[in-house]
């Protein structure tokens, strides 16, 4: 009966602890949760295409973990998760004349597509929202939503957008100095 009881003080205290870490949610605890890959990547790119970095992380985050060799059942792949159409046709507003689709496991091409494309978001957008709304659901989407004066139809991008708002607040805490944020 002793140990029972001693095991369960410590299972209290551990659970307890974790508990209390998880509340506080100190830089190293979510750094642990919240890896940032390809960091040199993400800071120089955000920089380029005038970005928040902690937005860029954050986007990266929700896409794909930070794994370049990620791909969804619709198709999209890499890191930022960039259909192969869409990918082709940055890359040909881009000055880009010989587009493969397995350019997009590559980190630095897929981030950069990805970050032209979050960049024209915003642009015609006007508010980060409205344009993380579109990386989600597309434009088309979008555009018909707000033509009809109505706000985001899809409870999974809602879902998207309140994460990336979450994780951009995270990965800001977390890796502040090193994004440059």
């Amino acid at each position: 009966m002793r140990r029972v009881l001693a095991a369960l003080a410590v299972v209290g205290a551990l659970a307890a602890g974790f508990l209390y870490i998880q509340s506080a949610k100190p830089g190293w605890w979510e750094r642990l949760w919240y890896p940032l890959s390809y960091a040199t990547i993400v800071r120089g790119h955000a920089r380029n295409y005038d970005l928040d970095p902690a937005l860029l992380a954050a986007v990266i985050y929700q896409e794909s973990k930070f794994r370049a060799d990620s791909r969804s059942s619709s198709g999209a792949i890499g890191l930022m998760q960039l259909l192969p159409d869409t990918a082709k046709g940055i890359a040909l507003h881009t000055g880009g004349s010989r587009f493969r689709i397995a350019d997009l496991y590559d980190p630095e091409i897929n981030v950069r597509y990805g970050c032209w494309y979050l960049r024209h978001l915003l642009q015609k957008y006007g508010d980060e929202k409205t344009a993380l709304a579109a990386y989600n659901a597309g434009q088309a989407n979008v555009d018909g939503w707000r033509a009809r004066g109505v706000g985001i139809q899809f409870a999974e991008t809602r879902h998207y957008v309140r994460r990336v708002e979450q994780l951009k607040t995270i990965y800001r805490h977390a890796y502040g100095r090193e994004l440059g944020a």
